[in-house]
């Protein structure tokens, strides 16, 4: 009997996985149909034969309330029920539940078709610094690391009396020049 309960909350954690997959603001309470789906064809109970996906998606229309867009776990085991004596039609009621149990059992939604970084030939070659030439090549220093601003703008010295003044700082010592030899 204890066996029984523990297999109960398995059910109940990967029911929570699939709730708040997908979904920031889900509380892993109750289940939308979207997410019922991802669960049926995740671990299998989706066999093409005996359960469809349209079979899936009345079975979650059938056990909802009709003012509800979500399912709880409690109308979630109801839900599984039906799909699993429809599923195993040869067992009984109970002997098909625990089966449909075990499908789900200790399972996390499957991530595929994530995007991922394609290595292709045409990325690596724009994103390699030491196939840069000309003015593109100053944009790295010498590990191939980018510059940042400092590779793509030119840095205008404005320290000077104009730009590009090339006797900077002597404009004091002018100024400031002993008046040897000069009447007052």
């Amino acid at each position: 009997m204890n066996f029984y309960l523990f297999e109960l909350t398995a059910l109940e954690e990967s029911f929570r996985r699939f709730a708040i997959h997908g979904d920031t603001r889900a509380t892993g309470k109750d289940m939308h149909g979207k997410n019922w789906s991802k669960l049926c064809k995740d671990c299998g109970v989706i066999d093409g034969k005996n359960i469809t996906l349209t079979d899936v998606d009345i079975v979650f229309s059938k056990v909802k309330k009709k003012t509800c867009r979500t399912i709880t776990y409690d109308e979630f085991k109801v839900a599984l029920g039906e799909l699993a004596r429809k599923k195993y039609k040869d067992k009984t009621g109970e002997e098909a539940e625990a089966e449909v149990f075990k499908l789900i059992e200790g399972k996390a939604p499957v991530i595929a078709g994530v995007t991922r970084a394609v290595a292709s030939p045409t990325v690596s070659r724009l994103t390699d610094p030491t196939k840069f030439t000309g003015s593109h090549k100053e944009r790295f220093d010498e590990t191939g690391r980018g510059k940042g601003k400092a590779g793509r703008v030119d840095i205008v010295d404005t320290s000077g009396y104009v730009s590009g003044y090339k006797h900077r700082g002597t404009y004091e010592k002018k100024v400031n020049k002993p008046t040897e030899g000069r009447p007052m």
